[in-house]
């Protein structure tokens, strides 16, 4: 009975179901998303600019979250002596491809004669400009190549050590000072030198190899000729010559469990900010933001000073202009930019050996450009102590590293309240007038490099509705709570995104104290920061 009566049921739904489907199928209309006109540059046939408008369709706010969590991770691994290392990175373009770039890396040290066992924890973020190649290759050798300096600093100390002079010497072999201390890692002095000249050497491989590729070739082959190469279908030609030719930030952050300490080199304008707990009488406490670069562009007035040091007093108004070093650069310091570190003459011959054959060109050299190098990859290194599993009541807790794209929408004292509130459990919005009162935080010392960001007159509120940290800030770097104006931003595709807001990486470095018991657990997570190599 029960059979008989289901076929025609079927059948009814079929005859009834079918054109029922078809008519909403065909008749009703899917609700069309929200657009907004967004004001563009446009370059005519005849070369001129004009302004044209381009409609822009809304993100939906899913849409929003699945673009801020499509590069983000977060690693954590527990190292001895009981420390849970956390680790999140997260990115979000402007550019198309993006410039940023970023790496990380442990490196296991074995006990010396004068230091015990340890950790060596590599965190980078890089910015590019000019395109993405300099900071590609930096993700990839950076932190290799300090911790060779580094392995060098530990097995021959004296190679890195400064030489003293013959009046120190001289000194030294009548007994007039004292013994020198002996030299090792653990002198924060040396361990700074060695990650300067890890960052200076790079960055003269990377300005020097097409010349040493055109060398080369001429000794081999056209040294008796005297004429200039054709290398433009050399299988180095645009391996050397476009990470030399375009350009690149670079900010690392080391962290020495041995020595307990805290090193953060920075070459150009990205900027490192710690987070410092301050625990008050009463058992509370407050953060502090302790900022721990500069700003390397022409606006910082030590930037400023040191290049008109470097250069003749006839350049004294040129080599910085409009806050850009001869007009056009922004940061002060990078690696790459040989526009801005090779003369006339070799810019010429090495356009005309790599790039001529290929029908392109170089970059005009900069019309003020005299006396170069006037852009340097050497960094500006600051020293931290870490006090790991020491009771203290200042105490350094975490460090945000991130390109200037984070920098340009959020002040350094902001993105350490907001850090200290995701990491106290805040969840929902919170209007930016309450977040001091739940999140005290007092000012540390900026040293902007850019036109001060425009705060917005509403108020406006932050959102604490993210798992990993690096995202949070980012979301809260576009709007936050204002949903509204999130949504606009993160809708403009690249590369028209460039017009309103940068590159941004952001990489978030903290630490749990006490943690033994949780090894064996974290070892086996798919998401666990290992040691990659040893010294």
């Amino acid at each position: 009975m029960l059979n008989r009566l289901w076929k025609p049921v079927i059948g009814t739904a079929v005859l009834v179901g079918t054109p029922g489907y078809l008519y909403f199928k065909y008749t009703s209309k899917p609700k069309p998303k929200a657009t907004f006109d967004l004001p563009i540059r446009v370059r005519g046939p005849d070369g001129k600019v004009s302004m044209a408008t381009r409609s822009i369709t809304f993100l939906t706010t899913d849409e929003v979250d699945a673009k801020l969590n499509e590069h983000a991770r977060a690693l954590s691994t527990v190292r001895p002596g009981g420390i849970l290392w956390k680790q999140t990175t997260a990115f979000l373009a402007a550019n198309d491809p993006i410039e940023d770039a970023n790496a990380s890396k442990i490196v296991e040290r074995d006990p010396s004669a004068h230091s015990p066992a340890g950790d060596l924890l590599f965190f980078a973020v890089m910015d590019g400009h000019g395109g993405p190649q300099t900071s590609r290759l930096l993700s990839k050798v950076l932190i290799p190549a300090v911790a060779l300096e580094l392995a060098l600093l530990i097995n021959e100390p004296k190679s890195i050590a400064p030489k003293p002079s013959r009046l120190e010497e001289l000194k030294s072999l009548l007994r007039l000072t004292k013994p020198a201390p002996i030299m090792s890692e653990a002198d924060p002095k040396l361990t700074a030198l060695a990650i300067e000249r890890a960052f200076v050497n790079l960055d003269s491989e990377i300005v020097d190899s097409p010349l040493r590729v055109l060398a080369e070739s001429m000794a081999r082959d056209g040294a008796e000729k005297k004429l200039i190469p054709d290398l433009s279908q050399h299988p180095m030609a645009i391996a050397s010559m476009s990470p030399a030719m375009s350009g690149s930030c670079a900010l690392m952050a080391l962290f020495d469990t041995a020595h307990q300490n805290l090193y953060v080199a920075c070459t150009g304008d990205s900027r490192a900010v710690a987070g410092i707990w301050e625990e008050s009488e009463d058992g509370k406490g407050i953060w502090r933001a302790d900022v721990l670069t500069e700003d390397q562009t022409g606006r910082n007035p030590n930037e400023l000073r040191r290049m008109q040091s470097e250069h003749p007093p006839s350049e004294a108004n040129s080599v910085i202009m409009r806050g850009r070093v001869l007009g056009g650069l922004e940061p002060t310091r990078a690696f790459g930019d040989a526009r801005y570190k090779w003369s006339h003459d070799v810019q010429a011959i090495l356009n005309k050996a790599f790039l001529e054959g290929n029908n392109e060109t170089m970059r005009a050299t900069p019309a003020l450009s005299k006396t170069p190098p006037y852009v340097t990859a050497r960094p500006v290194i600051t020293h931290r102590k870490l006090n790991l599993g020491h009771k203290s009541k200042s105490k350094l807790r975490f460090v945000v590293l991130a390109t200037d794209g984070l920098w340009d929408q959020l002040s350094s004292e902001e993105v350490v309240a907001l850090v200290g509130g995701h990491l106290a459990g805040l969840k929902g919005v919170v209007p930016k007038s309450d977040l001091p009162r739940l999140i005290p935080t007092s000012s540390g010392i900026t040293v902007e490099g850019k036109d001060k960001r425009q705060e917005s007159d509403d108020g406006g509120s932050w959102a604490f509705v993210d798992e990993n940290v690096s995202t949070h800030l980012i979301r809260n770097a576009f709007g936050g709570g204002e949903v509204g104006r999130l949504r606009q931003m993160l809708s403009i595709p690249p590369p028209l995104a460039r017009n309103y807001r940068d590159d941004i990486t952001c990489t978030v470095v903290y630490w749990e104290e006490g943690q033994e018991e949780g090894a064996a657990t974290l070892s086996s997570s798919p998401v666990v920061l290992q040691a990659k190599a040893k010294l």
